[in-house]
């Protein structure tokens, strides 16, 4: 039986993280071409804490390190990729006000946006499941069309080609094979453990979940507005998130019966637009970034064909 493992990662400017058990590590080229590397022991939550471990809340919990993960080597890679913008002052007010300006975007995009949409045009306010499915259409649709804009972006498309570096590179680590340039862009770049696919799940879960829930206010008050949706979902998305988490898990686990393909489908054709074919420098740095997340225990790990854990 092959044994499962959690490895996985991100793109960053012009560069990768990855996490495996234990560690994560981050490789950045900068301008002159040399590679910089970040390390760091990590342990999750989930391991230390019986509530963060058990299903639901540990996709809550891992979320949450995720984000907080990637937005610290987000800033780092930018610090090594980017010396001349990070020479200036940094103003921490600006910083967090443009944080907030992104968080805000995102909540009118794919939040308020498409339930105002619904309820403008439709007359299904008090219907839970039509007016959710109506609202999730338009949500997919604008997270969709976004996706699409950005990628026409230069920097963005230099992202994704490290998107699919990454990919493969877990793709070469998993087979089992040597993990070298050659075997990992024998690879896809699109994988379905991707954070792409698990937007999608979380997508298609919060109408299923948000159906419910409205059902259950419109049971106790009798009634529902758009102001009481938004004060009702927004709260509720770590849940979807831990719910959408525990399908993935599923998926991987069962990934040859026809359900788990059907729900890993559009995940993965949306890879087609966040994963580009990455160059040959871009694959160096992700293998990078995997034998130092591993550091000494690289040469143990190697060599065995695993079995995917969670997402990656």
């Amino acid at each position: 039986m092959k044994p499962t493992i959690l490895v996985g990662g991100q793109a960053v400017i012009e560069g990768v993280m990855m996490r495996v058990p234990g560690a994560y590590a981050t490789a950045v080229r900068d301008p002159e071409g040399k590679v910089h590397v970040d390390r760091h022991e990590f342990k999750s939550i989930t391991e230390r804490s019986p509530l963060w471990k058990k299903p639901v809340f540990r996709g809550m919990a891992g979320l949450f390190e995720a984000m907080k993960m990637g937005m610290a080597t987000l800033q780092w890679s930018a610090d090594i990729a980017m010396p001349e913008e990070n020479e200036k002052p940094k103003n921490k007010f600006y910083e967090t006000l443009s944080s907030a300006f992104a968080v805000l975007l995102a909540v009118t995009l794919f939040m308020i946006a498409p339930m105002w949409i619904t309820t403008k045009l439709l007359d299904i306010e008090k219907e839970a499941v039509a007016f959710n499915m109506i609202s999730g259409i338009f949500r997919i649709t604008f997270f969709v069309i976004y996706l699409f804009l950005i990628s026409m972006m230069k920097d963005v498309k230099r992202l994704f080609q490290y998107h699919g570096a990454e990919h493969r590179v877990v793709y070469n680590f998993e087979s089992g094979m040597d993990v070298e340039i050659k075997n990992a862009q024998s690879f896809p770049t699109q994988h379905p453990r991707c954070g792409t696919s698990f937007m999608f799940i979380v997508l298609l879960s919060a109408i299923i979940v948000f159906s419910i829930i409205d059902s259950i206010v419109m049971g106790i008050t009798g009634h529902i507005s758009l102001p009481i949706r938004l004060m009702v979902h927004l709260p509720l998305i770590p849940l979807v998130a831990g719910i959408s988490y525990e399908v993935i898990k599923i998926t991987a686990r069962k990934g040859d019966n026809l359900f788990s393909r059907i729900l890993r489908a559009p995940g993965l054709w949306l890879q087609n637009i966040t994963t580009r074919q990455p160059e040959d420098e871009m694959v160096e740095v992700a293998i990078t970034a995997l034998k130092e997340a591993f550091g000494d225990q690289f040469g143990e790990m190697v060599g065995k064909e695993y079995v995917a854990e969670a997402i990656g």
